[in-house]
């Protein structure tokens, strides 16, 4: 039962590493132009990154001091994403690859 628990919160925290990864990515192209989110596609997709990933960016965007436009919270939350992994799997006597 403790195995299934853990592998099940190691894929949860996986599966929302991808999600802040992709929000990134989607960021750099909107920012760039390369998407419109004046498409109901995109802007679909967007909003559905913003909404998983904003709750947990903006307490951590409050904390870190202005990098003069350069946002370094998904990079914080990744670091945080990666440490939690770790613990929960070396708590849990796994070892954890990636």
């Amino acid at each position: 039962m403790q195995y299934a628990v853990v592998n099940l919160l190691l894929t949860i925290i996986d599966l929302y590493w991808w999600v802040v990864i992709a929000m990134a990515v989607m960021s750099w192209l909107i920012a760039f132009d390369v998407v419109n989110t004046r498409s109901q596609a995109v802007y679909s997709l967007w909003n559905a990154l913003n909404a998983l990933t904003e709750p947990v960016l903006r307490p951590i965007r409050n904390i870190l001091p202005s990098f003069g436009g350069l946002d370094i919270s998904p990079v914080v939350l990744l670091l945080a994403l990666s440490f939690l992994k770790d613990l929960i799997g070396r708590g849990a006597g796994q070892l954890v690859y990636g």
